[in-house]
């Protein structure tokens, strides 16, 4: 496989929540399952930097630094090697046209462009975009190094998902590999997580406004790798 893109995702900030499976069974992609926790199923929304961004080594211009906040869930699939863990996208969201025009054309995956703005304080980290005349906002005061999340966990969970599946059709999926080193977790307080789900996601996660995520998690990132992808099915 050949790297296709290299960055660092930096200072990710993890908002997660328990949801009912049927509500996500009609996204899975031919070929995945749901991936559950201790029988619950999550989906999260994560804000985060891209910085240093490279796409078949070279640098795009005015495309290498910039904010993505994504909506994401977790599926897997078992193949006679392994299982796979991976993440799939209910919607990315960017400030830059060309990189969300090229993902949705080109990949099929579900980019929209909207005004984004990060800021850092200290302790403070958080990220701002705007749908509409509407602000919506997701920032954290991050605490202390806990380290490499435990086996088994619920934050080894979120945080150990290597593999993207994308749904370009009800019979055709395409998977691709993410490379990254074990991310570690910083404790967070004072969340300020004030999103408008309906407004910015739909009528189908609407209902997670105003509810308070199970867990917010927070690492610093690291360097990453995308691999050019396959089709599947």
């Amino acid at each position: 496989m050949r790297k296709f893109l290299t960055a660092r995702w930096q200072d990710l900030i993890m908002a997660n929540y328990e949801v009912d499976p049927s509500l996500l069974a009609p996204r899975v992609p031919a070929g995945t399952e749901l991936d559950l926790q201790d029988g619950k199923c999550f989906v999260s929304l994560v804000g985060f930097m891209f910085l240093n961004t490279r796409v078949w080594g070279l640098p795009i211009p005015f495309h290498v630094n910039f904010e993505e906040v994504n909506l994401r869930f977790y599926v897997k699939r078992v193949t006679e090697q392994e299982t796979r863990r991976g993440v799939v996208f209910i919607k990315e969201i960017v400030p830059k046209f060309a990189i969300a025009w090229v993902a949705r054309t080109f990949f099929g995956e579900p980019y929209e462009t909207l005004p984004m703005s990060n800021r850092t304080e200290g302790q403070s980290v958080g990220y701002e975009w705007t749908k509409g005349n509407e602000v919506n906002g997701l920032r954290v005061e991050v605490g202390e190094n806990m380290g490499v999340p435990k086996q088994g966990s619920h934050e080894e969970f979120i945080f150990e998902h290597y593999w993207g599946y994308t749904k370009r059709d009800v019979n055709r999926t395409d998977e691709y590999k993410v490379e990254h080193p074990k991310w570690e977790l910083f404790s967070t307080k004072n969340t300020d997580l004030n999103v408008n789900f309906y407004e910015v996601y739909g009528e189908e996660v609407g209902f997670l406004k105003g509810l308070k995520p199970q867990s917010v998690l927070f690492s610093r990132g690291s360097e990453i790798a995308v691999y050019k992808g396959e089709r599947i099915k």
